[in-house]
């Protein structure tokens, strides 16, 4: 396999972006993610059919690093191209990797990763593609791109998300029982317009796309919150970040209640409640290309 890279340290392309995806608020979202569900990443890492430790991985969509890092604590001998549209994004993936002292392994792209043609990212023998699949406009051109980028025996791992993480009891909050249902099927609905595939089986897209799917696991995610306090602080950023999107969509009683649970002053707020827990699913797919 061809590990040769084509691009120096922190090499940025000069392609499209999207903007809106680069808030402080997605950024808080995406390093809380990596913190608290740090144990269930690194099981997938170890879960997926490798016959020899890759040493040249691409990230796609790679955030603020959740699986850069994972994947280089997992290969030590390895090093990462990590791939984003966010430039605050990669800035404070960066940050993190001269933190860590992988700076060194770790190379940042900057790119749309619906645009047609993909910058030069190497021949790599593991691709990641962590909750970012579901973004693509074009997500079969963009598995063209993964199938044409991969060394021949190469593995793609597709990790995806079922749905919104959970917080809140049904029962809860007191005058308005099940809210955060409410509030996740109103989310549902304006997403299932803007990303279709979200919630998609990846397993006959990657066997469509040329690949041999050789594995698929449901990791079953079921945090007690109160054991954690940055499940608290990771509740309030994912409900705000809902509420941005869905403020319209909900009723007047619905979205006052939400805004007493997100009042970090309020004796309603999340960060006083002694009953959360983080519920959520994550489903890997491993492809390969033979």
């Amino acid at each position: 396999m061809n590990h040769a890279h084509p691009h120096t340290p922190h090499h940025d392309a000069s392609h499209r972006h999207h903007p809106e995806r680069a808030t402080d608020g997605q950024a808080e979202i995406l390093d809380l993610d990596a913190e608290i569900l740090a144990e269930h990443t690194a099981s997938i890492t170890a879960w997926l059919p490798l016959p020899t430790a890759p040493q040249h991985i691409v990230d796609l969509g790679s955030g603020t690093g959740a699986g850069t890092f994972a994947l280089l604590d997992r290969f030590p001998d390895a090093h990462v191209t990590a791939v984003d549209a966010s430039a605050e994004h990669l800035q404070r993936l960066r940050t993190k990797a001269c933190t860590r002292g992988v700076q060194e392994r770790v190379y940042t792209v900057q790119a749309d990763l619906d645009e047609a043609a993909w910058p030069d990212l190497g021949s790599p023998d593991l691709v990641w593609a962590s909750a970012s699949m579901h973004h693509m406009a074009h997500p079969d051109r963009a598995l063209r791109n993964v199938h044409r980028t991969l060394a021949p025996g190469g593995l793609f791992a597709v990790v995806e998300l079922a749905g919104h993480p959970r917080f809140l009891p049904e029962n809860a909050p007191e005058g308005r029982p099940g809210l955060e249902e409410r509030v996740h099927a109103a989310a549902d609905r304006r997403q299932d317009e803007h990303m279709p595939h979200r919630g998609a089986d990846w397993g006959p897209i990657l066997t469509a796309a040329g690949f041999t799917v050789e594995g698929e696991r449901t990791i079953t995610v079921n945090l007690e919150g109160s054991r954690s306090e940055p499940i608290g602080r990771y509740a309030i950023s994912v409900l705000q970040r809902i509420r941005s999107v869905i403020a319209d969509r909900l009723s007047l009683e619905d979205l006052t209640a939400l805004d007493q649970l997100l009042d970090t002053s309020s004796p309603r707020s999340i960060l006083r409640r002694d009953d959360l827990t983080l519920r959520t699913e994550r489903t890997v797919w491993a492809a390969r290309r033979i």
